[in-house]
C-alpha cells in the first residue's frame, strides 16, 4: 500500500511539472481601453488632492465648467516609481496648485482620462 501511495505522489509530481512548463508563462500589464488613446484634451483647474500611491498616482483637479460651478476631474498618472526617477516628488504636485494638464480623454466620456502632461502656474 505504501508504494502504491508513492506511486500516486511520484505520478502528480511528474504531471505538475509537465502542466507547468507547459503553460505560459502570466504577464502583469495594464490595459488602456478605458482611455482614447487617439485624442487628446487640456483642462486647466486648481488641484483638489494627489494620491501618490501604486500602482498609479491620482491627481484630482477642480476645473470651471463654464456654468458657474466645478467639475471634479481624475487624471490616472504613472507610477510613484517611474516619477521618482524623473525628479518628481510627492511634494511636486499639491492641493491648492493651479494646473494645467493634457490627458487622454475617458472612452465612456467621465470628467478626466490619463494622465500625458502638466504645466504649473509658474511654467514648470
Amino acid at each position: 500500500m505504501r508504494a502504491d501511495i508513492r506511486g500516486i505522489f511520484s505520478f502528480g509530481l511528474i504531471l505538475f511539472g509537465l502542466l507547468s512548463a507547459a503553460t505560459p508563462p502570466a504577464m502583469g500589464h495594464h490595459s488602456f481601453a478605458a482611455f482614447n488613446m487617439t485624442a487628446e484634451k487640456t483642462v486647466t483647474g486648481v488641484i483638489s488632492k494627489v494620491q501618490w500611491t501604486n500602482p498609479h498616482i491620482w491627481i484630482w483637479v477642480d476645473v470651471p465648467n463654464g456654468k458657474g460651478g466645478i467639475d471634479a476631474f481624475g487624471f490616472e498618472g504613472m507610477s510613484p516609481n517611474f516619477l521618482e526617477r524623473r525628479n518628481w516628488t510627492r511634494k511636486t504636485l499639491n492641493a491648492g496648485d493651479t494646473i494645467t494638464i493634457v490627458y487622454r480623454p475617458l472612452q465612456d466620456g467621465a470628467h478626466g482620462g490619463m494622465f500625458v502632461s502638466a504645466k504649473t502656474a509658474d511654467g514648470k
